[in-house]
């Protein structure tokens, strides 16, 4: 009986913070919208990218591949460091050199279960250079504070990514008081920066992560 009532209050949260979320979405504009280029090659590149996300393949069991918005972190981050690590998810990576970028939100079958990916292609070495940049952000994010109730902490997650680098953390704890954890991938494929969030209410497990980060990795290096 507590067993099918913590379901019933993961799933009625979940609820709510869909609505919440829907709310910040419209009042966040037009600006926050997840792509940009600057010449026409780039609308071209970009246009690529796009075609990834709308049809992914290769997701595992349990993930919609219908993509949605690009997604936001569902509260202020403050820190500089883990802001950094979780834009480019969003489809807001770094600019210097950038070329085109995309980014898409899937759903998942868990309570609250969603899935950022963001695709982001750069000139020369950037794509290198940012990641490592983006990986020393992501071993600062040691915590995230927000209030009413949000305390995630940073933890170790290993996870095996092809492609030629990857780092990847954890931040779990709760979200507005409901248990909640935040699976953070950064990686790279040639000239292009993936970037995946898996998040959720219930339980997020390494395994899926990993699935999901391999399928992304391999439609980024098609």
């Amino acid at each position: 009986m507590r067993r099918g009532l913590r379901i019933i209050g993961l799933v009625t949260a979940a609820g709510l913070l869909a609505g919440c979320l829907a709310a910040c979405e419209a009042r966040r504009g037009r600006e926050d919208r997840g792509t940009h280029t600057s010449t026409h090659a780039g609308s071209r590149s970009e246009s690529r990218l796009r075609v990834l996300l709308d049809g992914p393949k290769g997701l595992p069991d349990g993930i919609s591949p219908r993509p949605g918005e690009a997604w936001r972190v569902p509260f202020r981050v403050t820190d500089r460091d883990c802001r950094a690590a979780l834009q480019p998810a969003g489809g807001r990576a770094p600019q210097r050199s950038l070329t085109a970028q995309a980014a898409a939100s899937y759903l998942g079958d868990g309570v609250g279960e969603q899935v950022a990916v963001g695709l982001a292609r750069y000139s020369g070495s950037e794509a290198e250079s940012h990641l490592d940049a983006l990986a020393e952000s992501l071993s600062q994010c040691q915590a995230l504070r927000a209030p009413g109730g949000t305390r995630l902490r940073l933890r170790s997650l290993p996870v095996q990514a092809p492609g030629d680098q990857a780092v990847s953390a954890r931040l779990r704890g709760r979200l507005r008081g409901y248990p909640y954890t935040m699976d953070v991938v950064l990686a790279r494929s040639g000239d292009t920066l993936v970037s995946v969030v898996h998040t959720g209410m219930a339980r997020v497990e390494p395994g899926s992560t990993e699935k999901l980060v391999g399928a992304v990795m391999r439609m980024a290096g098609a």
